[in-house]
């Protein structure tokens, strides 16, 4: 904004008033973003009123995801209070022991429910999504669930409230497309989704064939759609302009130019003024102010608009994927293409008198150039946020973006907003487009080659990649200087080499292990190093049919660290909070073998054996050493087998794993109880404890510290240094238990529960004391912080 602002002053200035200007606005926008966090800071549920039973009247606030099977959806409370915030984000879930259908949400509905809110909490790990930033992004004090509800007023939206208006002609937009399409239409979500932004009905195998072909910014509303209605709503202006006098008035350009704007934003609205959609149609503005003001503004200028324009609207912006990848995406064709008037092949002054043969091919050169820009500028951006790259998205594009932006994308959005009777087979076109396109994309997304992974790259590593990537996608004839721009190209290779990423990190040499501890909510989850070995044990909860810990949370972690292999999973028992994200991690990891304790008729197991996954039941005696590191196994007992049901109950079956080196031991116990504890305390007795009297023994709480487990007998045979319990925040089962915290307490072992640190890394050296990374503060802050026993 400082640097426009300087740029359109007509009089030079002196340094002095430069530095002024300059001194102010950096000013003014200090205070603007204090101003904007301080508002929603003071849009925070108050502490005590966690947890407790309320009645709430108020509003639908925006569009709704979800069905009569669950939904999700902003409500904003009538005369919020101090403890109450005006704004929050609703669940409502059939209850489990009498199952009904949810009613219809609709924007603008006034209801009164009875709901539990907490204030916006979310796990806590690196490269995971973060809910506690997502949810100060959109203004929500607080989550909560709905008990019951009553349906107060169908409709409540005043004549001024636009945005609730556009919201409740989203959802009518919806139902309608819904409506033209057959039930089981596999890319109703894709269709919804090209029109009006809204990607929560794309089923995640979809998503994988996106991002695995490189599409994945095709299924959305871009700037290419945006300035494609736009263009539309300029013509039909134009056209209907000059039929009359009326251009001696107003120029016919000037006429188009607003059109075309107001097309843009009430289009950039109806798609949930995403950023891609705002960048746009800000752009648009500024060549419209352009054309009326008569001045004539260079392409980076408008650029530059459009960023000041969504950065003061939104300073949250820059903390999303979008951001980056839209402005970065025009960025770099500006940058690239130059002053080329043959940008999208629309030849000028002599070039009008080439042929036309020439001119298509210069247009097909010019759009084959824009695309390997877009894909080579992108790279770091893209390893950054989704740590991969897809080899074949030039390939996938050639020919998705003219059938997605010209021909599925045009039959979509005309197909919903004409009649149904007409509209209804402009979609179902606009589907079976969809449909052939799928097939060559799911065709392309199962080459082994097709998709090459990389860690989460360093702050260095990206600057180094940028610096190479200017270099090789600046203005100027590729043919003469290939040699240099394939040279500073490989400047990006540091961005694909697992040993420099996530340095924080530090290598681990024979006899040392490491232990990340997921902060995976009410489960279990944690990842074991050596040198050059890994177990996973447990894969955390699964809630509902789609969300599962192994999407959420263990991927996109495995996926940050560049882990595509693991050597051993072990599942402690057969509960679904420790055993529900495997299923999704065995389609995107490679598990070398499997221990657990699971009846033989588990899912897993059947899917372990498609896969020839080597399994074997855990048992009491079993041991191996890897790297120097010694693993344990503790329970069950020996004669334990895979069987059709065990005569216990699956909890006092767990696997409990002791790993060990020189100087530590770490205790890893599912959800034992006390039948299966007192086993352990009599296996230990005959045991020679003298092995672990001088090590520094870490302890997991069994069962996340319920009341039946963590025994006194227990805790006085291991008489651990430190424990920890991974649990969920205000868990319904009240885990864990107010008795057996104290009773941690009272024995003077620190007690340490993901809820408060985040995920949790041990580091477990040969010569030095355990140390341990919290990443969550203490005080719950979002930034993370490392904690040295």
């Amino acid at each position: 904004m400082i640097f426009l602002f300087l740029a359109y002053v007509e009089k030079p200035l002196s340094y002095v008033r430069k530095l002024a200007i300059i001194t102010f606005v950096f000013v003014l926008g200090f205070a603007w973003n204090a101003r904007y966090a301080e508002n929603r800071l003071h849009n925070v549920l108050s502490p005590e009123m966690e947890g407790k039973e309320l009645t709430i009247e108020g509003r639908i606030a925006a569009l709704p995801q979800g069905n009569i099977e669950g939904a999700k959806f902003a409500f904003e409370i009538d005369d919020a209070t101090a403890t109450l915030p005006r704004r929050i984000y609703l669940s409502w879930q059939p209850a489990w022991r009498n199952p009904q259908a949810i009613p219809e949400i609709v924007p603008g509905q006034r209801w009164g429910f009875k709901v539990k809110l907490k204030r916006p909490y979310g796990s806590l790990n690196p490269y995971t999504f973060d809910f506690e930033r997502w949810s100060f992004h959109q203004d929500f004090g607080a989550s909560g669930s709905v008990r019951s509800g009553e349906l107060l007023l169908s409709r409540d939206i005043s004549l001024t409230e636009f945005e609730l208006r556009m919201e409740l002609a989203r959802w009518k937009l919806r139902k309608k497309i819904q409506s033209m399409l057959p039930a089981d239409a596999r890319y109703a979500g894709v269709m919804i989704a090209l029109v009006m932004g809204d990607q929560n009905a794309i089923e995640q195998d979809d998503w994988r064939v996106f991002n695995a072909t490189g599409i994945g910014h095709l299924i959305s509303i871009s700037g290419l759609h945006v300035t494609m209605l736009a263009s539309v709503g300029a013509s039909i202006a134009a056209f209907i302009w000059r039929r009359r006098s009326w251009p001696l008035l107003i120029p016919v350009g000037k006429v188009a130019a607003i059109a075309g704007f107001l097309t843009a934003f009430i289009y950039a609205w109806l798609a949930g003024f995403q950023i891609p959609a705002q960048r746009t149609m800000y752009m648009v503005g500024v060549v419209a102010y352009a054309l009326w003001s008569g001045k004539n503004p260079r392409s980076f200028d408008i650029w530059w608009w459009a960023l000041a324009f969504v950065l003061l609207i939104d300073p949250m912006a820059p903390y999303t994927p979008g951001f980056w990848l839209s402005f970065g995406a025009v960025a770099a064709i500006l940058f690239a293409m130059g002053n080329s008037s043959g940008l999208l092949g629309i030849p000028t002054g002599k070039e009008l008198e080439v042929h036309w043969i020439y001119r298509i091919t210069q247009a097909l050169r010019e759009a084959c150039r824009v695309q390997a820009v877009m894909t080579i500028a992108l790279l770091p951006l893209t390893l950054y946020w989704f740590y991969q790259v897809s080899l074949v998205s030039l390939l996938a594009n050639a020919f998705a973006i003219p059938l997605v932006s010209y021909v599925v994308t045009p039959l979509a959005i005309a197909g919903a907003l004409l009649p149904e009777f007409i509209g209804k087979w402009l979609v179902l076109l606009a589907h079976m487009a969809m449909e052939y396109l799928a097939v060559a994309l799911d065709w392309m997304a199962n080459w082994n080659w097709s998709v090459v992974w990389a860690p989460h790259p360093e702050w260095w590593t990206l600057l180094l990649s940028i610096a190479g990537i200017i270099y090789a996608i600046r203005p100027g004839s590729l043919i003469d200087e290939w040699r240099r721009r394939t040279l500073a190209l490989t400047l990006s290779i540091p961005l694909f080499i697992p040993l420099l990423s996530f340095s924080n990190l530090s290598a681990l040499a024979v006899g040392e292990f490491r232990a990340t501890v997921l902060d995976i909510g009410q489960g279990t989850s944690v990842l074991l190093e050596t040198a050059n070995k890994k177990l996973l044990y447990d894969t955390g909860p699964i809630q509902g049919k789609k969300d599962d810990a192994g999407q959420r949370v263990i991927l996109p972690y495995l996926r940050g660290r560049g882990i595509d292999q693991i050597d051993r999973m072990v599942i402690s028992h057969s509960d679904s909070d420790h055993v529900g994200g495997a299923a999704t991690l065995l389609k995107q990891i490679q598990f070398d073998s499997m221990m657990g304790s699971l009846p033989i008729n588990n899912p897993l197991l059947q899917n372990l054996q498609s896969r020839k996954v080597p399994s074997i039941p855990c048992r009491f005696g079993q041991r191996w050493i890897w790297d120097g590191v010694e693993f344990i196994v503790w329970h069950p007992s020996e004669d334990t087998l895979f069987e059709d049901q065990y005569s216990r109950k699956p909890n006092e079956v767990s696997c409990v794993l002791e790993v060990r080196n020189q100087n530590a031991s770490f205790w890893l116990t599912g959800d034992i109880e006390k039948q299966g504890e007192a086993e352990i305390v009599e296996r230990l007795n005959h045991s020679r404890l003298t092995e672990m009297a001088d090590k520094q023994l870490i302890f997991m709480a069994p069962h996340h510290g319920s009341k039946t487990s963590s025994s006194l007998d227990l805790l006085k045979s291991l008489r651990p240094d430190q424990a920890f319990a991974q649990n969920g925040y205000r868990n319904r089962y009240g885990h864990p238990h107010p008795t057996v915290s104290a009773r941690y307490r009272d024995l003077n072992i620190p007690f340490y529960q993901t809820p408060i640190t985040g995920a949790q890394i041990w580091t477990f050296k040969n010569h030095t004391k355990p140390s341990t990374q919290f990443w969550r503060h203490a005080i719950n802050r979002l930034w993370h912080r490392s904690i040295k026993e």
